[in-house]
């Protein structure tokens, strides 16, 4: 077994993960796959230069979601960026597309002995490259927790949460959302009778979709959770993170093995958090599809602590 800090970020998409995966990044003791590796695949620098190229781009053109991107697009800045990648045309040229876009979750009967060992040398030849202490690596959609858990058992995972009325009204506005291809081409399977019923009276709303996408994505990250474990597990709403950063940012340090210093402080308060669109999605949604949305996924969202119904003031 590896001496090396493995933590995986998961989360639905959409969710605030990327905030979480830059600003770890950011710590001098973590590896990282980036998008220079990406760029860079056919020659397979497997990120030694990560450390070095995260000193050295600094200010915007290291945080493609600072005020100072979104206030001058037309600049350099808007055009370049270094930082972590999910890597996912790598993941299938050197591990396989059943680990990039599986249909379903991916559970501890999915790993094979090929798999497993193709698994485990990709991130270890990488963070033996890069010389860190801890790597971390972010998976969106399925959790893959449990297969990852079966290959690598000293691994951690950060779960981040968020409303999951927020995340269908975002996901709809993405390009790469395959829901416009309805069921099952949007990727999740097959509906159960219970949902294919549900989204019938919606008359196959596309955002009551995106909605159940979240709702069965919340159901595989609690099975997950319950085959991982507490003392490997950490999970945190994105709306409490934005809110108060200082209190939540120790925790996950902590889950990776890292320490709070001078380096990742200077990071931190530079590092800008929006919290201005946590409740955007009753702007960018009619009151009727928030209502829908909450019949489709309101018994999942307050067992995570959302409220339903109008919006407090």
């Amino acid at each position: 077994m590896s001496d090396v800090r493995y933590l995986f970020i998961i989360g639905t998409g959409r969710c605030g993960s990327t905030l979480v995966q830059e600003l770890i990044a950011q710590h001098p003791d973590v590896g990282f796959i980036s998008n220079v590796d990406m760029a860079l695949a056919p020659f397979n620098p497997k990120g030694r230069a990560n450390r070095l190229l995260t000193r050295a781009v600094t200010g915007a053109l290291g945080r493609r979601d600072s005020a100072y991107l979104k206030h001058q697009r037309a600049t350099l800045a808007e055009h370049v960026h270094f930082g972590p990648s999910e890597a996912y045309r790598l993941l299938d040229a050197q591990l396989s597309p059943i680990v990039s876009e599986p249909f379903r979750d991916l559970t501890e009967d999915d790993v094979t002995p090929w798999l497993a060992d193709r698994f485990r040398a990709f991130f270890e030849e990488r963070a033996a490259a890069q010389r860190t202490p801890a790597f971390m690596h972010k998976f969106t959609g399925w959790p893959r927790a449990r297969f990852i858990s079966e290959i690598m058992p000293e691994a951690r995972f950060l779960h981040v949460l968020r409303d999951g009325r927020a995340v269908a009204s975002s996901i709809v506005q993405r390009p790469w959302w395959k829901g416009r291809l309805g069921v099952p081409g949007w990727g999740f399977g097959d509906l159960s009778p219970e949902l294919s019923e549900l989204w019938a009276k919606h008359d196959r709303s596309l955002i009551t979709l995106a909605g159940l996408e979240w709702r069965i994505l919340m159901d595989a990250f609690d099975a997950a959770h319950e085959r991982v474990g507490d003392d490997r597990w950490l999970e945190l709403r994105y709306e409490d993170l934005v809110s108060d950063p200082r209190a939540h940012w120790p925790s996950i340090l902590s889950l990776a093995g890292l320490a709070w210093d001078d380096r990742f402080e200077a990071s931190f308060q530079a590092y800008p958090v929006a919290t201005g669109r946590r409740e955007a999605f009753r702007r960018d949604l009619t009151p009727r599809q928030v209502e829908q949305l909450e019949e489709a996924i309101g018994g999942h969202l307050e067992a995570r602590g959302y409220a339903t119904g109008p919006a407090e003031g």
